[in-house]
């Protein structure tokens, strides 16, 4: 029986390269060869965490051009074998409210936290058959509720891997955070996600960009202004708040986009004071068990709204790669790294800081 080589994670910061079966194909699914799958903070978190039962196939950012392919998955698609795409990581179920509107990513049998039979790309046990759910591998599987988007013509599978962190720019300021025309935003976080948002704002008209960093993100905030930032700010050499009020001229911000990741209240607490006097808007991306303090008075009192960024929608990604696809960003010094199946472990470190050096966007290739 022919096999697929993948690298499943089998315990905290531990990587194996395994063999799984080559799944049977129905009519109505289909097979992924894997070019790219990004690696980003998340995969950095769940590399570390203790495992939930059986080994994890990680890899939610996926691009590949279907191998195999039913007849009546081709035609529910409206895409043929050959066909180079972007796999979203939600499975859905197609039928309730939130899959009727595109917002799969919020249906229940994505939630794999919380709904044992959830599926989603890069979380799922790969004890689940066919086994293949995740991007870390050669071969994924795709079921008829699997999210595929073909990538434009003359869009490079590795500037393609940019898909998901440019969707989440796209859904978090222009759908959540509403940036628009001379619009006036405070990104905090060079990533990947931070700099998607750079782009996505510059493109929607914003009159001003402020991204800011620690002083281990020399090069990163060095790119936000290749990509359209006025202004980067390491937090660590500066008083944020007093420079971006110098900036304003003492107005404040239209919109905060928080890309910490969680780094703490702190970001959260700089964005509240940052907004303008009345009715700024604050999107969230961190997750937070517990926030003492929290300053409710004066988000009361500033007429401050806060959304919480997670994922993002059929029509943003439709969005990103065509911004992606028409090269009016420099997006190539965001794809800094590229590694092969056999050194996942590090590729995922190397995202942490803890491997190679002033890594944005790391493309793991399984054929490399």
């Amino acid at each position: 029986m022919e096999k697929v080589l993948a690298a499943a994670k089998v315990g905290p910061s531990k990587i194996e390269l395994r063999e799984f079966p080559m799944p049977e194909m129905s009519d109505d699914s289909a097979l992924l060869k894997m070019e790219v799958a990004g690696i980003c903070g998340t995969d950095v978190k769940m590399f570390k965490q203790p495992l939930k039962g059986a080994p994890v196939i990680m890899g939610h950012e996926n691009i590949g051009y279907i191998a195999k392919a039913g007849r009546a998955f081709t035609e529910r698609k409206g895409l043929k074998e050959g066909d180079l795409v972007f796999l979203e990581h939600y499975v859905m179920c197609g039928k309730c409210e939130w899959c009727h509107s595109g917002q799969y990513r919020h249906c229940a049998n994505t939630d794999w936290r919380d709904n044992p039979d959830g599926i989603r790309y890069g979380y799922t046990s790969s004890e689940r058959p066919p086994h293949l759910w995740g991007g870390f591998a050669q071969y994924v599987y795709l079921p008829w509720n699997s999210v595929i988007h073909k990538v434009p013509d003359g869009l490079t599978p590795e500037l393609a891997g940019l898909a998901t962190p440019m969707a989440n720019g796209v859904e978090w300021s222009l759908f959540d955070g509403g940036v628009g025309y001379d619009s006036t935003v405070l990104i905090q976080g060079p990533g990947q996600q931070g700099l998607s948002q750079t782009v996505i704002c510059k493109q929607a008209g914003a009159s001003l960009i402020i991204v800011t960093g620690t002083s281990k993100d020399g090069a990163r905030l060095a790119v936000a202004k290749k990509l359209g930032a006025d202004h980067v700010i390491d937090v660590q050499q500066e008083d944020a708040l007093t420079r971006i009020m110098a900036i304003t001229g003492g107005k404040g911000v239209d919109v905060v986009l928080d890309c910490t990741a969680g780094a703490g209240t702190t970001p959260v607490l700089l964005g509240v004071d940052a907004l303008k006097r009345k009715g700024g808007t604050m999107v969230v991306q961190g997750e937070m068990n517990e926030f003492p303090n929290f300053p409710i008075a004066k988000v009361t009192l500033k007429f401050i709204t806060i959304k919480s960024a997670r994922g993002h929608s059929y029509k943003a990604c439709e969005l990103a790669l065509r911004q992606l696809a028409s090269h009016r960003f420099p997006l190539e010094v965001v794809t800094t790294h590229t590694f092969g199946l056999a050194d996942t472990a590090h590729a995922i470190k190397s995202v942490g800081g803890e491997g190679a050096p002033d890594v944005i966007h790391v493309s793991l290739m399984p054929w490399r």
